[in-house]
């Protein structure tokens, strides 16, 4: 033993910081949240991404805590990033911050892997709050959505769902939305990096459970959900 071993602690150790990765397209969102973060001295953002591709290469680099995932990013969604790091760090925490609605989107993040959902238009408090409970191990969800899910599956999977588009897989939920935003058939596979028969074969399986006649109908159905969601 040394001298030095001898000499008493004057110091504590600081506490560590959880870190969280940003995933979101908007420049703007992502700096007000890295901001609100960081107003708690226990939590640092260590990176941000736009997409999926720097998501994943900015994840493996720091190793978060913690990802926030946005559902609509360029080029995917989120819900296809969330499988995509569960499949690569299994036991990695992830939370849904987005301005998509809960009841169509809170239950495909969860089947995907995420551990949390909430609205970008909740208070501050409520962010955080969130934060905090997917840090410490513990889902969350309004409690309207949690209400909704276990009522659901008290009465069983038999119920018609809320909403017809609850009928959509998640890859035909994002051509529907990239329909609606105006985007054509071409740019909408160069973006999800397929081919034009495979988003052809997307719109015609989501005319199919929309009942819906035409490719038309399709696009003004479509045009007509995507500006309901901004109202």
């Amino acid at each position: 033993m040394t001298k030095e071993d001898l000499q008493p602690v004057t110091e504590s150790t600081p506490p560590r910081k959880h870190s969280v990765f940003l995933v979101d397209d908007h420049t703007m969102f992502r700096e007000g949240l890295r901001q609100l973060i960081e107003r708690d001295p226990d939590i640092t953002v260590c990176g941000d991404a736009a997409d999926a591709s720097a998501a994943m290469e900015g994840i493996q680099a720091t190793r978060p805590d913690l990802v926030i995932v946005d559902i609509s990013l360029g080029g995917t969604s989120g819900i296809d990033l969330i499988k995509l790091i569960k499949k690569e760090y299994e036991e990695m925490p992830i939370l849904v911050v987005s301005m998509h609605d809960e009841s169509l989107y809170a239950e495909r993040a969860l089947r995907a892997g995420a551990m949390g959902f909430v609205m970008k238009h909740e208070p501050a408090k409520t962010v955080k709050a969130a934060i905090r409970k997917v840090l410490g191990g513990d889902m969350h969800l309004s409690e309207k959505m949690a209400s909704s899910m276990v009522g659901r599956m008290m009465r069983g999977d038999n119920e018609q769902p809320d909403s017809p588009l609850e009928a959509l897989s998640d890859r035909e939920l994002v051509v529907f939305r990239m329909l609606g935003q105006g985007k054509a058939v071409r740019v909408i596979a160069e973006e999800m990096n397929v081919t034009i028969p495979t988003i052809n074969s997307f719109r015609n399986r989501i005319k199919e459970k929309l009942r819906l006649k035409t490719s038309t109908e399709v696009m003004l159905r479509a045009i007509q959900w995507v500006q309901d969601e901004k109202t």
